[in-house]
């Protein structure tokens, strides 16, 4: 698809989600608030359809996962432990000409010829400030002065005519070939990178000081973390287990983009799954099974070490995505190499999806190690390790001479060359005694680029000619069933005969306790079909004269039932109506 072809297809989809009720700016009367988004009726459903899907496949159907909601704002000593306080910054730059700012590693590379000057001068004011403009090719010159006249205008007395500006020290460097030094919007050079934090920050109690700072938590997996020894300790869960959490984060973004995908404000659905370190798995089961192609993922094995639950959790969320509707045809894989990986993490892997703007990443599954509790450890100074009984058993059948071997196999298997042989005494003797921090795979997916990706997948336009011959474009959001908004909408034929709309209203009525169901009965029955092909309703049902009998008795008691995708439409018996829906909106 073509670059004007994909912003196409992405302003009309922005567009549908304003007109039917997905998405809308927020606080749009007043000029809206750049990163935040507001959901509308569709657009709740969605979501709320979505967050079922995941924590039902991640919790509901799994036996070794319970749940935690805790609160948007934590003690800030959790956000210095985990490094957020210090660390959690994107690099920013700022276009000196129009002020405009911009993350560092998202300007788009420029090629041409750079023109700088030492300064200008306008009658008896000057200026000595350095600034440079890119000529890309099938440019002129006199563009890149005149933005030089325009930003220097700024250093003179206000009504200063560009024009009137003499440019200084004018000198051209040919051969600049993908620079991030340049705005591409208009040429100007940008400011040098500097840390931005991407924390919100707020006050706690009636004062605002240093002393009552907090923030709005940047994403929801340190409260897991925190929790984790609480949770562990009052639900007789048992390594390996996980904690599964859906809610708010927020991040001071510097330049939101690409509607919803990056925004200030967003929901996250993460699951934090412990196992036991590799050394435990070793010393329960004398070895640790190894990933390879082609290995059985579809079971958990007790001697799984972090590899292979890494690549199963990839698998299952894969999974997840074919069950609603995202398939290999728009997911793609990204597996960070040892180089981008964060100092902590094992193996990353980035589930991308193909959205119209680019392909972008979707979720993100790591393989963090015990950094974050091991962190929470040291900085609260309460133990977070856990006791394991089989581990404890295992390790006293050992002699000494075992345990010395073991100690040397470990320390030669070290990644970290700076850990010492007695680190690793002292870690080998606590694993002796059965006890541990767990390592942590971490499966992380944001629901609002979830819900785009759902509705960018779904967004289709067709040519189709009606009985009549006429040629006209259908609009069709072709969400799997399972998330559809709406599930089914119901008709009346006409809605001046009350026999119809009693019937029709009967429907209804026994259907919404099972599913969302949307009723209408203004408009021509084909104009309102194709408002539900807008909404993502994958079936429609008719209550007309052959329900209630009027065509003779061998349609009495059935409906039309008309199908979003194909158009195609069947009779089915009322009675027969919630059973076959429900089976094919589980």
């Amino acid at each position: 698809m073509s670059k004007d072809a994909s912003s196409q297809r992405m302003e009309k989809i922005v567009s549908l989600c304003k007109r039917r009720g997905f998405i809308f700016q927020s606080s749009e009367i007043y000029g809206g608030l750049n990163g935040f988004w507001d959901y509308g009726p569709l657009g709740a459903e969605l979501k709320r359809n979505l967050r079922d899907t995941w924590w039902n496949a991640m919790m509901r159907e799994r036996d070794d996962v319970v749940p935690l909601d805790a609160s948007i704002i934590l003690h800030p000593a959790v956000w210095k432990a985990s490094g957020h306080v210090d660390t959690f910054s994107d690099p920013m730059v700022d276009c000196l000409l129009t002020k405009a700012r911009f993350r560092a590693d998202q300007v788009e590379p420029q090629s041409g010829t750079a023109c700088h000057f030492t300064g200008a001068k306008a009658g008896d004011h000057a200026s000595e400030r350095a600034f440079s403009v890119l000529i890309r090719k099938g440019e002129n010159i006199e563009r890149a002065r005149k933005v030089a006249r325009t930003f220097y205008a700024e250093a003179f007395p206000a009504g200063t005519a560009p024009e009137a500006i003499e440019l200084l020290g004018e000198t051209l460097e040919e051969g600049i070939v993908n620079s991030k030094q340049f705005n591409p919007a208009n040429g100007s050079l940008l400011t040098e990178p500097r840390p931005f934090n991407l924390m919100l920050r707020t006050h706690t109690g009636p004062i605002e000081s240093d002393d009552n700072v907090a923030y709005l938590r940047p994403e929801t997996a340190q409260a897991i973390f925190v929790q984790f020894k609480n949770i562990f300790d009052s639900n007789r869960v048992k390594v390996p287990f996980g904690i599964a959490q859906i809610g708010k984060a927020f991040r001071n973004e510097i330049n939101p983009r690409n509607f919803t995908f990056r925004s200030r404000e967003f929901e996250q659905m993460e699951l934090e799954f412990f196992i036991r370190p590799d050394e435990a798995i070793a010393l329960l089961y004398g070895s640790v099974a190894e990933w390879h192609e082609g290995a059985d993922l579809s079971k958990p094995q007790p001697n799984w070490g972090w590899e292979m639950w890494h690549r199963y959790w990839v698998a299952q969320r894969t999974a997840y995505y074919d069950g609603i509707g995202l398939g290999t045809d728009v997911l793609d894989y990204y597996w960070q190499k040892p180089d981008e990986l964060a100092h902590y993490a094992r193996a990353t892997v980035d589930i991308l999806f193909k959205f119209a703007f680019g392909t972008e990443e979707l979720e993100g599954i790591a393989a963090r190690g015990d950094f974050d509790l091991r962190q929470h450890q040291k900085h609260s100074g309460k133990p977070l390790e856990v006791f394991d009984e089989e581990l404890k058993a295992a390790c006293a059948a050992m002699t000494e001479a075992d345990r010395e071997a073991f100690i040397d196999a470990t320390f030669a298997r070290r990644t970290n060359p700076d850990v010492t042989r007695g680190e690793v005494a002292a870690f080998c003797a606590n694993l002796f005694k059965g006890n541990y921090l767990p390592h942590v795979i971490e499966p992380s997916a944001g629901l609002d680029r979830l819900a785009l990706a759902v509705l960018s997948a779904a967004f289709d336009e067709e040519s189709v000619t009606d009985d009549k011959g006429k040629s006209e474009t259908r609009t069709v959001m072709r969400f799997h069933p399972r998330v559809a908004p709406v599930k089914v909408a119901v008709f009346p034929l006409l809605k001046n005969k009350p026999e119809l709309v009693a019937q029709a209203r009967e429907i209804v009525e026994s259907l919404r306790r099972h599913m969302n169901v949307f009723y209408d009965e203004s408009g021509a029955i084909g104009r309102r079909y194709r408002r539900q092909d807008e909404a993502g309703t994958p079936f429609c049902v008719t209550v007309d004269f052959d329900t209630v009998g009027e065509n003779g008795p061998e349609n009495a008691g059935t409906v039309t039932l008309r199908h979003r995708d194909s158009m195609k439409q069947e009779r089915i018996a009322i009675a027969d109506l919630k059973a076959w829906l429900l089976e094919r909106i589980a």
